[in-house]
């Protein structure tokens, strides 16, 4: 089978590619910007991939005529926090028009359970995406579900954060609204097994896991599993508003994703008959069992694919691209170099900055920056790293953006994704001749941007310096 996979580069997607190659099909990967499209060289090479962007299809490639079946993993909620329902509207309608000319015979689309009369705006606009996917001319497939529980989901990140950062928690009320989380390896099952199903076509079928809890409960069961006592006192008082800071602020997650979750958790999320689970003969996993898988992964560093991630989660909105060219006049730099013994060695380093192992000297005004950051409604270091050691184009690294990574040209380029008055790269290059280069380019916007960097030199002086000979040495 040609399948299309849109959002091929996201959450879902990512753990979805491995399924379905390896039952042998045809891939054609339709993502907004190749260059960050973390794809080994191995899967690469089996797969096609095209540039498509559902909400500017004028400058999109377009989609294969002879495509059998499609994924329609397209989402925006992270985006925006007051017209992403207008963006999912408009994506779905272009995706109609761009896979008309197609021979597609299927559309599977993954939504959220909308079993209240009262929706969410988040759950509203999924709802409203699946009644235009149901006017086209394909069969349309829906799967609904609640919180996907696995290493690098939203959910599940920002419970992580939650438990491991906060013993105690003074927490809003909707701790106890009811939700039906279900295991990422659930999620892939019905993924899978609905292509091509004649059964599901033209139909939407709930998909939850073995248990129905609470936050609260949720919470409870994430301490149980990873060995801590959590003390939790819920008040009535704390508004939507500040219950998106409370997010904000304790856990990983941007401010946009924040309102857009507390929005949600205010409703009962919780999947209706599961026909799907007797259809398919299928018993899935409870919660417990669920995060038991995702810190296998962990444990081992095989997270395939994380939110923070997401272009959306930083300031880069665009294709990389777009900033890869680092701009020589109307900047301000500081350049850095030394000579070193093992180029491999200093290497593998550079290739492990950032996240929990830090940034080789001054880690606590890193820290510092990031938590002022933060304050002002920037990302911080709240995103840290997906693998210790691995670092692809498009990966979020603390509170930079990796635009180019080559182990073999032995650089690694980053853009600033903290708030600032201008553009910051950080490059690292080792050359022919054995000797390390670290270059920080700012090109400032107005008198601010100039106030800012002249503000920080004594600190640039040492962190630099420091963090050039730990890397040369450590």
């Amino acid at each position: 089978m040609n399948i299309l996979l849109t959002g091929a580069n996201g959450y879902i997607g990512m753990r979805l590619l491995p399924y379905l190659l390896e039952a042998g099909h045809t891939v054609i990967c339709a993502v907004r910007d190749a260059n960050r499209f973390a794809l080994d060289d191995n899967t690469k090479k089996q797969v096609t991939i095209i540039e498509v962007d559902f909400l500017s299809p004028e400058t999109s490639n377009p989609i294969p005529k002879d495509i059998d079946y499609a994924y329609y993993l397209i989402h925006s909620m992270t985006s925006s926090t007051t017209d992403f329902d207008e963006k999912e509207a408009q994506a779905a309608h272009n995706f109609i028009a761009m896979v008309a000319k197609t021979n597609v015979q299927q559309v599977i689309y993954l939504s959220g359970i909308v079993n209240e009369k009262k929706l969410s705006k988040h759950l509203s606009s999924r709802k409203n995406v699946e009644d235009i996917l149901s006017k086209a001319d394909f069969n349309l497939t829906v799967l609904r579900a609640g919180i996907i529980v696995g290493s690098g989901s939203s959910s599940f990140e920002i419970i992580r954060d939650l438990c491991e950062k906060l013993p105690i928690m003074i927490t809003p009320k909707w701790v106890l609204t009811k939700t039906h989380p279900i295991a990422i390896r659930d999620i892939l099952f019905y993924l899978t097994n609905v292509l091509g199903t004649s059964f599901c076509f033209n139909k939407s079928f709930d998909v939850g896991g073995k248990d129905i809890l609470t936050y609260k409960e949720m919470i409870k069961q994430y301490g149980k599993v990873r060995g801590i006592n959590i003390y939790i006192i819920t008040v009535p008082v704390m508004t939507p508003k500040l219950s998106s800071y409370w997010l904000y602020f304790v856990t990983a997650t941007s401010y946009k994703l924040a309102v857009n979750l507390v929005d949600s958790m205010k409703m009962e999320v919780i999947a209706k008959d599961n026909e799907l689970e007797k259809f398919f003969k299928h018993t899935p996993i409870g919660y417990e069992d669920a995060i038991k898988a995702a810190f296998t992964k962990i444990e081992q560093n095989e997270v395939i694919s994380s939110w923070k991630d997401s272009m959306s989660s930083g300031r880069v909105k665009k294709q990389l691209g777009k900033y890869i060219q680092v701009p020589k006049n109307g900047v301000i730099t500081d350049k850095k170099q030394i000579p070193i013994e093992d180029p491999e060695k200093v290497l593998k380093n550079i290739w492990k900055i950032g996240g929990d192992n830090g940034w080789y000297y001054g880690n606590q005004l890193w820290h510092l920056r990031g938590f002022l950051d933060k304050l002002v409604g920037g990302v911080g270091l709240r995103r840290g790293r997906t693998h210790p050691d691995k670092i692809t184009p498009g990966d979020a690294l603390d509170f930079w953006r990796v635009l180019h990574a080559d182990s073999k040209e032995k650089r690694l380029l980053l853009f600033a994704e903290m708030k600032l008055p201008g553009e910051a790269w950080l490059e690292f290059k080792i050359d022919k001749n054995n000797v390390l280069h670290q270059t920080a380019t700012f090109r400032p916007k107005g008198i601010w941007g100039r106030l800012y960097w002249y503000s920080l030199l004594p600190f640039h002086f040492f962190i630099f310096d420091g963090m050039i000979k730990n890397l040369a040495t450590r």
